[in-house]
Order: C-alpha cells, then structure tokens, then sequence
C-alpha cells in the first residue's frame, strides 16, 4: 500500500467519498443517477482507520458505482476535478482484485463464537498454493500486492513457538489432523504433544485426589450419626469396563498409553470440513481422553485479536463525550449487555 500509484488512487477516492459524505445535494444527485443508470441504490463507504476491511469496502463501492459518481462530479465545474481518471479506476480495480480473496477470511477468523485458530495452517497454506497465486490475467500491480501480502503472512508466522502452537492446534482439530504439517516435523509436533499431555494428565492426577469418607464428612458431628449411603450393587457392564480397561493399559506406561491414543486419534477417519470440532470432542471425549484435555487447551485460542478490539470499540461508544460521568460499573454493564443481548 505504501507505492505512490496507491497512493494517490486512495488519494482521489477518499476525495470523492468526502464529496458525497458532507453534500445532502450530492447524496440526492447520487441516488437520482442511480435509479437512471440501474445501478444499486448504495451509500458510499468511508474508510476507518481502525478497519482494515473499510479500505477496501470503500474502493469495491466506488467502482460499483463508478459511472454514476462520474456522471455526477461532471456535471458540477467544483467538482469535476474530483472524478477519478482511468488510471485511478485501473490502480482501484488491481487494489480490489487482490483483496478480494482476503476479505472473506478475515471475517471468518475474526469470529469469537466458534474454534478459528486450527484454522491458521490451513488458510495459509490454501494462501499459497491456490487463493493468492498469480493468474494469467492479473495486473502487474495486482501480482505485486498479492506476493507482498504472501510475503508478510509467511514471515509473521514462521516464528517457532507460533508455529508450534497452530501446529499442534491443527493436529487436536479432528478436521485437519497432521494434513497440514510438513512431514520433517511431524513427529516433533507429536512429541511436544505427548509431553503435554503427559503433564496434563499429571496435573490432574495431582489436582483431583481421593479422599476417605471420613474427611468428607468433616469428622464427627453434634447431633446424631449421619444416615448411611445406600450401598449400590454392581451391574454386570461395570465388570466388563473395569477389565477392558486393564487389558488395554495393562504393560504399558503412561507415556507409552498417551503415544498409542494419539496414534490412534490420527488414524481415525477425518470430521468433515463443516463439523464443529467442539461438539466433535464432546462425543469422542471418551473414545480420546487424554487428547481431549490438549484439545480443550488450544481449540479456546482466539485467532485474532478482533474479539478484544470489538470490546474496546463498544466500551468508546458507550463512553462518549456526552456519557464522561458514568461510574465504572455502570460501563461495566452496558458493555455486556451490549455484547451479550
């Protein structure tokens, strides 16, 4: 974005938004135009400098409405100099085919009410081999912006600790599993899991001890004895449970009984592309136990940070120069009402 040619295409579009945005005569000339041309009877967009996706809303706007806006600007000697010209419209248009692809994707992994990290590996390699590729009636231009924006996104996640933590985000994702780990690293993805988990099921041995009765019951008490619990019988199924599960971990040590689950998780069929992982693992969480405590760590891991930022953003329109003496319980929840309603 920072070429000269962008520039000033941004530049003249900013100018023209501006133009319609403060003059109610426009704006009605605007929608006059509209009806007669046929084309959408659409406001344009202004850019918000806290929106990435408003940039480019902007440009696909005034190149729907490119021919209206130019009828209107000429019409008018103050404003004729405003109509973008036709290398204006071709900047715009390499700009938008570019970032096109991108829009839908950000929108998605900006989500807050579903799983969107193990979607990270996938979405960049889908970057690379197909969304961003360059095609054979691409702008010079438009190759330019995509190879910067391949670039950027390769660079920010090559980082080792980042790549190990969507690594092994995709791997607890029954959707993905090891498809988009590259083979030299797979089983350095799959040791880091085995140690993780070795410490998870640790922890909650160590977290979750049994107690006798006699400490439940917090020791003798004032007035009479307690009645007794009645005593259950066994059925026949638990037998069966109670030796199934000796047979299956019977010789084996913990490290070894997680290395065979894990093994046996990736073996399995893949979920289908539309399945929520999460409703997936409250299924399977008995079939997988020990890969469901690693899965309920990463899966929770918001992709970005937009889910935050739209939290701030709704605290600063509550909080408005007209609103400066609410206390701050009071913003507290009108900023979850607002959120949660």
């Amino acid at each position: 974005m920072r070429d000269q040619r962008i520039q000033r295409a941004m530049g003249v579009c900013k100018k023209v938004v501006s133009a319609f945005s403060f003059s109610w005569k426009k704006k009605r000339e605007l929608a006059a135009t509209q009806e007669e041309l046929k084309l959408p009877k659409h406001k344009l967009i202004t850019e918000s400098t806290t929106r990435w996706g408003s940039r480019h809303a902007m440009i696909a706007r005034v190149l729907e409405q490119e021919k209206a806006i130019a009828k209107v600007l000429s019409a008018d000697k103050k404003t004729r100099h405003l109509a973008p010209s036709w290398q204006d419209i071709e900047v715009l248009e390499s700009v938008c085919k570019a970032l096109n692809p991108l829009a839908n994707f950000t929108d998605a992994l900006s989500g807050e009410k579903y799983v969107s990290v193990s979607y990270l590996k996938p979405v960049l390699h889908l970057f690379n081999e197909e969304v961003l590729k360059h095609v054979a009636d691409d702008s010079e231009l438009t190759k330019t912006i995509k190879a910067s924006v391949i670039s950027y996104l390769n660079e920010k996640y090559d980082n080792a600790a980042t790549d190990d933590l969507l690594s092994i985000a995709s791997l607890v994702d029954p959707r993905f599993k090891k498809c988009y780990i590259k083979d030299d690293k797979l089983e350095a993805v799959k040791s880091r899991a085995v140690a993780q988990m070795l410490d998870e099921c640790q922890s909650t041995s160590q977290a979750t001890p049994e107690f006798p009765s006699t400490a439940l019951g917090g020791g003798k008490s004032d007035g009479a004895d307690a009645t007794p619990a009645k005593l259950q019988k066994k059925t026949l199924g638990s037998f069966f449970k109670s030796y199934t599960k000796s047979a299956a971990t019977s010789g084996l040590t913990e490290q070894q009984a997680i290395e065979t689950e894990l093994n046996s998780y990736l073996q399995a069929p893949d979920a289908d592309s539309e399945t929520n992982p999460l409703v997936w693992w409250k299924i399977n969480a008995v079939t997988f136990p020990r890969v469901s405590l690693l899965a309920k760590h990463y899966l929770c891991i918001p992709a970005t940070s937009s889910p935050s930022e739209r939290a701030f953003s709704t605290g600063g329109n509550i909080v408005c120069c007209n609103r400066a003496a609410l206390k701050p319980d009071t913003v507290d929840r009108l900023v979850f009402l607002a959120k949660n309603l």
